[in-house]
C-alpha cells in the first residue's frame, strides 16, 4: 500500500465557499440607495435641460420681436409672422407643453404719438403652468 494517497476530505460546511444570506442583502440594499440616488440626479438634470431651453427659446423669440420692431417700427401680429418675415426658422415647441401653440403672448399698448398703429405681439412667455425649481412658475420667466 501506498501511504502518500489520501483520500479525498469533503470540505466542512462552514468553510464553504459563497455567499450568506445577510451579505446578499446588504448589497442589494447598497444597489437600490445608489439606484435612487441615481434617478433623483437624472431627474433634476433633465428638469434643468428643460429649463435652460425654455430660457433661451424666450430670449431668442423676444430678440426676433425686437429686431422685427426695430425694422418695421411695429411689433408683429403673431408668432408665425416672424416665421414668414424670415426672422426665425420656426416657432419652437415650449419644452414643458411640448406645443408650438401654447406660448402666451403679451399684446403692445397702443401708442399714443401713433394712434393708427396697429397693435401686435411686444413680449412672450411660456404657456406651462409647473413651477421650476427655483420656485417661479415658467409662466412667469
Amino acid at each position: 500500500m501506498d501511504e502518500h494517497k489520501s483520500t479525498p476530505s469533503r470540505p466542512s460546511p462552514a468553510s464553504a465557499s459563497g455567499f450568506t444570506l445577510m451579505e446578499m442583502m446588504i448589497v442589494m440594499v447598497l444597489i437600490v440607495i445608489l439606484a435612487g440616488i441615481g434617478l433623483s440626479v437624472y431627474g433634476s438634470s433633465v428638469q434643468r435641460a428643460k429649463e435652460a431651453t425654455l430660457k433661451e427659446d424666450l430670449f431668442q423669440l423676444r430678440d426676433a420681436i425686437d429686431q422685427y420692431y426695430a425694422d418695421k417700427n411695429k411689433y408683429p401680429a403673431n408668432l408665425e409672422a416672424l416665421v414668414s418675415e424670415k426672422y426665425i426658422r420656426a416657432v419652437p415647441v415650449d419644452p414643458f407643453t411640448q406645443s408650438t401653440d401654447t406660448w402666451q403672448t403679451t399684446t403692445s399698448e397702443p401708442d399714443p404719438g401713433n394712434p393708427s398703429l396697429e397693435s401686435g405681439i411686444s413680449n412672450v412667455k411660456s404657456g406651462s403652468d409647473q413651477t421650476g425649481l427655483d420656485g417661479s412658475r415658467y409662466a412667469d420667466w
